[in-house]
């Protein structure tokens, strides 16, 4: 089980350092483009750019803290139980915590490479 929750935190990692670049290249080259007066287009997608990484931060930080509640309360019901606390998975929760922002960056990757 968890060789299965390290090879989706290895998985994320690797697509989001494939889409990363490739997101950040096509947004470079479209500012550059668009110059000083970027058309309709060009500002909601330069507006979004923000919002996006606002949202998939929280989102993330959401994630990884209700996996920290979930833990800890595992934790209390074993202790209750006087069985063996488990430790916190840390797998579990940085695969968490990267889900938001690994979902939001392939859409983009995969949404900007049909965009010409």
């Amino acid at each position: 089980m968890t060789s299965r929750k390290s090879s989706r935190l290895s998985r994320q990692a690797t697509e989001l350092a494939v889409a990363v670049p490739q997101v950040i290249a096509h947004r470079l080259t479209r500012m550059g483009m668009a110059g000083a007066f970027p058309n309709a287009r060009d500002r909601r997608e330069f507006h979004g750019m923000g919002r996006e990484k606002v949202v998939a931060f929280w989102q993330s930080w959401f994630a990884m803290g209700w996996a920290v509640v979930r833990a800890s309360q595992l934790a209390w019901i074993a202790t209750l139980q006087g069985a063996r606390v488990p430790l916190v998975d840390a797998n579990d929760l940085l695969s968490k915590g990267l889900a938001p922002v690994h979902r939001k960056a392939t859409s983009n990757a995969r949404r900007l490479a049909r965009l010409r």
